[in-house]
């Protein structure tokens, strides 16, 4: 039986490629948030955090942006922050695969980037906030995070963000 490899290729964005990310999310939120979030709350956080002014100033003032490729073709993407929230710790903000191509390791591929970066810099901790209906809980588990608190996050319009901080020791 013939068996094909397929190329995953992880490289950072620039402002100048940073729309890919809009547009990624913008596929992916709709499906990954459908059964958890109000489709209006989804449109609302898309609008707040995926606007292209938002991504350009974020990339501009440090947040490193990462995509992934399954053969050529963009498939998810990481969001990080060194230093936050404080000294000594990497942030994610946004860990998305698009859900066609979840369990064929792009996430894991993500994180292990995000491990890289994080013994590059030589912090001590990576963490995160994640839904706490979100099944990813469960895959970063799996990836050694450990749940730290609960946080429900007031973004206006009367929605929440009723998270999980998760944090990976290094």
């Amino acid at each position: 039986m013939h068996q094909t490899n397929s190329m995953l290729n992880i490289s950072q964005l620039t402002k100048d490629d940073i729309i890919i990310v809009h547009q990624l999310a913008h596929r992916i939120w709709p499906d990954a948030f459908k059964d958890i979030l109000k489709p209006e709350q989804i449109s609302y956080m898309l609008d707040w955090m995926y606007n292209m002014n938002t991504l350009t100033e974020q990339v501009q003032t440090g947040h490193l942006y990462y995509m992934i490729t399954l053969d050529g073709a963009p498939k998810g993407f990481i969001g990080l922050e060194p230093n936050y929230p404080d000294a000594g710790t990497l942030r994610i903000h946004k860990l998305y695969v698009d859900p066609n191509d979840q369990g064929k390791g792009l996430g894991k591929a993500l994180l292990e980037k995000a491990v890289e970066i994080a013994n590059e810099l030589d912090v001590a901790s990576i963490n995160l906030n994640v839904n706490r209906f979100n099944n990813a809980v469960d895959f970063y588990k799996s990836q050694g995070f450990e749940i730290v608190k609960e946080e429900d996050i007031n973004i206006g319009k009367g929605y929440y963000m009723e998270d999980y901080v998760m944090v990976k020791a290094l």
